[in-house]
């Protein structure tokens, strides 16, 4: 992959009382989106003249380098440094989203080698979107939480099925492992890093500046669920589409096993083994779905969409709506909600 121009040869200007506090490694592997790489390091940049603003003579600052893979040899060299001078000591590396989806990503063997070195010398390993799938790689997952985008959560369970998979939250502190689930979502993760480094008054005014929410958001009010459909169990993919096309208004067991041709026991079983999701569950995604749809673009009260959507009880409809998605239904039309006033 191609060094990024953006900033070949390009260091920032540091003075003679700047004081590094760390370094943070972004690590360029083949298809890694450039805009992460650049926001990045733009981010810690800003956040460094936040710190001299503030502190002024002897402030501290983040030094940030990009790490690739080069020569016949394919090893990890530094091709970017915005603090020249002394031996580098990443204390963190991250691997930034990529521009692709993971099932075409290529396998990082040489990055997960070098990066599980670089843990057992004591860096603290990052990831942003898809970069979990980078360090998946590395092993070191295993057993733990961690998070991603939540359209790739299924895909990275699947191929590593040790990982504790988390999409709930938009960035998974873990100590010496650190991962951030949306394509954007290196803005929260770097805004974390500097709140560890810098301290949160620094952190605060670069999310000011950068006019970005601190971290601590929540991925579920901008997930949505995407059903599994490709299991190859015909009986359950019939009852599946039954249940789209009615809105799951209708999801009594005994009947969804009558359509599926099944004794309930056993569909109940196959249902839960293609779709990882009860027949209630199902529905209730289904319905809720429906639901964010009718609040993003109309106006109707809330109370009638829970009735639309098949729920008679809108104290019910309003508790599960914000267990699913993190919001009151007030809340998400706020937010989401385009429809004209």
């Amino acid at each position: 992959m191609a060094e990024p121009t953006m900033y070949r040869g390009k260091t920032d200007k540091m003075t003679t009382d700047t004081t590094i506090a760390a370094e943070i490694g972004i690590v360029l592997y083949p298809d890694v989106q450039l805009a992460a790489v650049h926001g990045l390091t733009d981010l810690f940049r800003i956040a460094g003249e936040m710190s001299e603003a503030s502190a002024g003579p002897g402030a501290r600052v983040i030094r940030v380098t990009h790490w690739q893979q080069s020569g016949k040899q394919a090893q990890i060299v530094c091709v970017y440094d915005s603090h020249p001078g002394t031996p580098h000591a990443p204390g963190h590396l991250i691997a930034p989203p990529s521009l692709i989806m993971p099932a075409k990503m290529q396998p990082m063997d040489g990055f997960a080698a070098w990066l599980s070195e670089r843990h057992a010398a004591g860096t603290t390993l990052c990831s942003v979107c898809a970069g979990a799938f980078v360090l998946g790689e590395t092993g070191l997952l295993e057993g733990r939480p961690a998070t991603t985008h939540w359209a790739f959560a299924e895909a990275l369970a699947a191929r590593f099925p040790a990982i504790r998979v988390e999409t709930d939250r938009m960035v998974i502190d873990d100590g010496d492992i650190i991962t951030a689930g949306g394509i954007l979502a290196w803005a929260d993760l770097g805004l974390t890093l500097v709140e560890r480094l810098l301290g949160p008054s620094i952190m605060l005014a670069t999310a000011r500046f950068l006019l970005v929410d601190p971290p601590g958001r929540s991925q579920l009010p901008y997930g949505g669920f995407v059903p599994r459909l490709d299991h190859g169990d015909a009986a359950i993919l019939k009852v599946q589409h039954w249940l789209q096309a009615t809105g799951a208004k209708d999801h009594a067991v005994p009947g969804l096993a009558q359509r599926a041709g099944l004794e309930e026991r056993t569909f109940l079983r196959r249902f839960r083994k293609a779709t990882s999701l009860r027949p209630t569950e199902y529905a209730q995604q289904i319905r809720i779905t429906k639901a964010r749809e009718a609040l993003e673009q109309s106006r109707r009260p809330v109370a009638q969409i829970a009735w639309e959507v098949g729920y008679g009880d809108a104290a019910a409809f309003r508790k599960l709506f914000q267990r699913v998605t993190g919001l009151s239904p007030a809340d998400y039309r706020h937010r989401f909600g385009v429809a004209a006033g």
